[in-house]
């Protein structure tokens, strides 16, 4: 049986926020500590980063620093896991550009990531025709994104990705390349298996303002690193049910965003703990829906909930934010293991296109001889 690997990681546009909690953050800690795993690998994606963020390249630097931060503080362990900057590997990029052959135009037009991304960060009008987005001045490099994310998974031998649900059709595609590839040139890559979070609430963490998934550019974040006071102002004013308007009217717990991250966040030790009045969650669920339990009482437990679980973190980090050069160290030595490990999968993968020439003693005696026979 081959070697169990994972391959994971977030762009540095800002602090990691709950969404990327409980999309993967928290599962890849859980993953490290299972010891099930030979290899874990989590990249900080700069390169990806500034692709819509060309004109603003002190925002990726000064991020990296704080995407590592939340890391370390969240419970990564270097020497447990491998963190590395995704530009430092240059053979990622080279390894894009030959998938890059693989994937047709039409193809990324059609993924649903992709697509959505475009819309999001404005490269596209809304409602803009499928086949216009690309007038609308999106960047190549962010158009093919999907190109660039097989390259970062194939580069490592991923066996699985832990991400989001809105990840699922990137995954997919890397899967394609990698079929494609193998088709093509012979077995080489390796077929990555996506892992999606086991809890249904954390699939699409919706932001504070119920409208959306949670997103920085949306500013309806809590962030892992967020102060008390920060996290108490936000969760208050978290949006509810518009039409329990009174304590007594009966109240709806779907599309409540208090009760989503309830959903996500709370274990049963908690009701034991914060509201003893209440065996577990779906308890006060249907005390609400009843009508008779107001929206304070409700938000002062998902406050104690989130504390117990970001002050460990907060702590954390403010261990490693007073060793700076000790983080860029762990980088450092991160960046060069990933780099020899990407590094041997390319030479796979010239080897198997036929591009090794100069390594390939039996080509060139064999054209030697042709000459010498002419």
């Amino acid at each position: 049986m081959g070697k169990k690997i994972i391959l994971t990681g977030d762009r540095p546009t800002g602090k990691l926020h709950l969404g990327h909690f409980v999309g993967s953050l928290g599962r890849r800690v859980e993953l490290q500590n299972s010891g099930l795993y030979d290899k874990i690998f989590i990249m900080i994606a700069d390169a990806q980063a500034l692709t819509d963020n060309a004109d603003n390249p002190d925002k990726v630097r000064d991020n990296i620093i704080e995407v590592a931060l939340d890391y370390l503080s969240c419970g990564i362990d270097p020497t447990r896991s491998t963190i590395f900057i995704q530009s430092y590997v240059a053979e990622l990029t080279e390894l894009a550009f030959y998938y890059m052959n693989l994937v047709t135009v039409q193809r990324l037009q059609r993924n649903p990531t992709v697509k959505a991304e475009i819309q999001l960060r404005g490269f596209a009008e809304n409602g803009a025709e499928e086949e216009n987005l690309q007038r609308k001045g999106t960047p190549v490099g962010f158009f093919t994104y999907p190109i660039s994310q097989a390259a970062d998974i194939t580069a490592f031998k991923a066996t699985t990705v832990p991400v989001g649900a809105d990840q699922e059709p990137m995954i997919e595609q890397t899967r394609e390349i990698v079929h494609k590839f193998n088709s093509v040139y012979g077995e080489t890559l390796v077929e990555p298996e996506i892992m999606l979070p086991t809890n249904s609430a954390c699939l699409r963490l919706p932001g504070t303002d119920g409208k959306a998934k949670m997103s920085k550019s949306l500013g309806n974040c809590i962030y892992l690193s967020d102060s008390p006071e920060e996290v108490k102002k936000k969760v208050m004013s978290m949006y509810t049910d518009p039409d329990h308007l009174k304590i007594t009217d009966p109240g709806k717990v779907e599309g409540n965003c208090v009760f989503t991250y309830l959903d996500a966040f709370s274990r049963p030790e908690h009701f034991a703990k914060y509201l003893p009045e209440y065996e577990n969650l779906d308890a006060l669920k249907d005390h609400y829906r009843r009508g008779g339990l107001g929206d304070v009482k409700c938000k002062k437990l998902l406050i104690a909930v989130l504390e117990e679980m970001l002050e460990p973190i907060r702590e954390r980090r403010k261990y490693y934010e007073q060793h700076i050069e000790e983080v860029y160290d762990i980088l450092r030595k991160g960046s060069d293991e990933a780099r020899a490990t990407a590094q041997e999968t390319l030479e796979e993968v010239r080897r198997a296109m036929r591009i090794n020439y100069f390594e390939d003693r039996e080509l060139i005696e064999h054209q030697a001889a042709e000459y010498r026979k002419e």
